[in-house]
């Protein structure tokens, strides 16, 4: 069973937390988050220490209580120091490349595919074939990072296509060809 929940959460003090109707706002360095919070949760500030407790004890809260805790770390973590996923494209022929902000990629069709990035989010291009999606929400990081990496998802046989850096292809082996007298 997780703790965290349970843990009290540490701010820098280049983060600044304010709560306001039902919402807590986290700003830092990097830009602005806010979230809801559930009626059922409450959220107190000691000085440095922000804990969040529940009214009820069921289930379905302390679970809810989990996920705001780890939620609110991931904005802490947002506003100071930010988020990336990074993605690699393999192909021969296969780029990537910046135009104004826009992400602009040749994957084997017969168009380029145009990105345009959501507010908050921004794009670096590394040589020709790495991106990095930077932004300081974790959630729609990796779901742009999830969106590219889904216009041409790698195949087994030639491993050609766009992946997460770091991530292993299991690779298949290709048709085989006929021998003997049938052949």
């Amino acid at each position: 069973m997780s703790r965290v929940g349970k843990s009290p959460l540490k701010m820098t003090k280049d983060i600044k937390v304010e709560i306001k109707n039902g919402k807590i706002i986290v700003s830092g360095t990097k830009g602005t988050l806010s979230m809801e919070i559930p009626e059922t949760l409450e959220i107190k500030i000691e000085g440095d220490l922000l804990t969040v407790s529940r009214e009820k004890d069921n289930k379905r809260i302390r679970a809810l209580n989990g996920f705001l805790c780890a939620h609110i770390a991931n904005m802490f973590k947002g506003v100071s120091e930010g988020f990336e996923k990074d993605l690699e494209l393999n192909g021969v022929g296969y780029r990537a490349a910046l135009q104004g902000n826009k992400l602009v990629l040749s994957l084997g069709y017969s168009h380029p595919v145009e990105v345009d990035p959501p507010n908050g989010i921004s794009f670096k291009v590394e040589g020709q074939t790495k991106v990095k999606v930077l932004g300081i929400d974790k959630q729609l990081v990796g779901q742009v990072a999830a969106d590219i990496r889904a216009v041409r998802k790698v195949e087994p046989y030639k491993g050609k296509g766009v992946k997460y850096a770091g991530e292993v292809v299991r690779r298949k082996a290709g048709k085989a060809a006929k021998t003997g007298a049938g052949a």
